[in-house]
């Protein structure tokens, strides 16, 4: 790698690391809640009916289906979810947002943003957001060539089941 190859690749890893961990702490503190919990949540809230089945909600936020379920659980004792069986299939598992889950969220969104904001987006002017995102969205087009994560994912139509 050249010198500039292997600064941009550095400063990649580390704002990959760095990053959610910041994120993570402020919920924590501010929310009593995880960053990934909060992903979870966000995520519930941008589907339709905010409910996915759970292979979906885990494809989605890039979890493993163990790591979903745990944290799934958690958010369950919590009253933040709803675990139901499927309409028409019984061994699949729907996850609803509760109204517990959607004010958890509304409490969590403004110091979220805000720090996203102080970290992020106040650091760079309007030329390097747009650079931001022409870096980044081919890299997570390769990264995910089947659009399972994401917003994206959340918002389309369910299969019955």
């Amino acid at each position: 790698m050249t010198e500039l190859e292997s600064r941009a690749w550095l400063s990649l890893v580390w704002t990959a690391d760095l990053l959610p961990a910041a994120l993570d702490a402020q919920l924590q503190a501010e929310s009593d809640m995880t960053h990934f919990e909060f992903v979870v949540l966000s995520t519930l809230q941008q589907a339709p009916g905010a409910s996915l089945r759970t292979k979906d909600l885990a494809a989605a936020v890039n979890a493993t289906m163990p790591r979903l379920s745990r944290v799934v659980g958690k958010l369950a004792e919590r009253g933040l979810v709803e675990r139901t069986q499927g309409r028409t299939d019984a061994r699949v598992v729907d996850v609803h947002l509760t109204s517990a889950g959607r004010r958890a969220l509304v409490h969590a969104v403004p110091s979220h943003i805000a720090l996203i904001k102080r970290l992020v987006v106040d650091r760079l002017d309007e030329a390097q957001l747009g650079a931001l995102v022409d870096i980044l969205e081919p890299l997570v087009a390769r990264l995910d060539p089947q659009q399972r994560v994401g917003f994206t994912t959340a918002r389309r139509p369910r299969a019955e089941g």
